[in-house]
């Protein structure tokens, strides 16, 4: 496995009574600190969700049209022409 970056970063976490005395026994059971038993159990579900919001699946009638698009742009309509202009005033 790489060499782990070490955790300099502080997140504070609250939890009843009987949750934390839920975790500590768990981490305890895998032979683990509380941190690092909550990092490997969160980080995989965390991972996954952002992972999923930064793809988009499409279906094939949208691919192709995006396919269509990027072979055949359209031409820049008055709002794009007008904001390319604004922003090359603000240069």
């Amino acid at each position: 496995m790489a060499a782990i970056a070490a955790r300099e970063e502080r997140i504070e976490l609250r939890a009843t009574k009987e949750e934390k005395r839920l975790l500590v026994a768990a981490a305890a059971e895998e032979r683990l600190d509380v941190t690092s038993f909550i990092m490997r159990r969160v980080l995989p579900a965390a991972r996954q969700i952002a992972g999923k919001a930064e793809r988009m699946v499409l279906s094939e009638r949208d691919s192709e049209r995006v396919l269509q698009l990027l072979e055949n742009p359209p031409k820049p309509t008055r709002a794009l022409l007008e904001a390319v202009r604004r922003r090359r005033a603000r240069k």
